[in-house]
């Protein structure tokens, strides 16, 4: 009997209004070696074999102008646009309601242009083994933690770097979002976990940079310059 592939899905959650850019224009439309950053995104995923359904969190006041984008870059991947909610949560918790077959869901940062066809292979794969997937890179940097006013160093191998895409079964991930929001939850593996699951992580890279500030552009430019990204079309 010939196995039927597991469906897979992406949420992309791109809910950043340039704030901390300094910026009229949201991170996710700012350019990026000439095209925004979500296209980038989204081509990263539609070209990564697995031909995932795209879903695209948008706020509802920036539709319009991705629209527009897409018009004038022409940009015509096959993707499904929902509205974002207030945070990152109401983003993903709209978009799950999206999806009614069961199979894997991978949530991925808009701004992380730089996700590597390795890593995405590497979380849906071990999503399918484990029910969940989280890539992490080391600590490079010293750490010390702060309590009552007091700082103390801590061991910075017991640390580590969460990056984006998590990937989960649709029954865990559609389960924790049942939860009530809470400021603890910063990601999806947080929610996960809330609800008793281990995150079972694998190995990230250091050049899926999120971009939050201007900085961060420059240096995913010149990481595309020793790492070219796919072509978006």
């Amino acid at each position: 009997m010939t196995e039927i592939p597991i469906k897979k899905y992406v949420i992309i959650v791109a809910g950043g209004h340039g704030t901390r850019m300094n910026s009229a224009v949201p991170k996710q439309f700012m350019k990026l070696d000439g095209r925004p950053v979500l296209m980038h995104t989204i081509t990263k995923f539609s070209e990564c074999g697995l031909d995932p359904e795209i879903i695209v969190a948008l706020p509802s006041s920036q539709i319009d102008y991705w629209n527009q984008l897409c018009q004038e870059y022409k940009f015509n991947t096959t993707i499904k646009i929902v509205e974002g909610g207030e945070t990152r949560y109401d983003s993903v918790k709209n978009a799950l309601q999206h999806i009614t077959a069961p199979g894997l869901i991978a949530v991925h940062d808009a701004v992380r242009p730089l996700v590597s066809t390795k890593t995405i292979l590497a979380v849906y794969r071990h999503a399918e083994m484990y029910g969940n997937a989280v890539p992490a890179i080391p600590l490079n940097d010293s750490i010390r933690k702060i309590e009552s006013g007091k700082s103390m160093a801590v061991d910075r191998s017991r640390y580590c770097v969460i990056q984006t895409p998590q990937c989960f079964s649709s029954a865990i991930l559609k389960k924790a979002y049942q939860k009530e929001y809470k400021t603890t939850f910063t990601d999806d593996a947080s929610i996960v976990e809330s609800c008793g699951e281990q995150v079972h992580l694998i190995d990230g890279t250091p050049e899926n940079i999120k971009i939050t500030n201007p900085q961060d552009l420059v240096l995913a430019e010149t990481i595309m310059k020793i790492k070219p990204v796919a072509v978006v079309k």
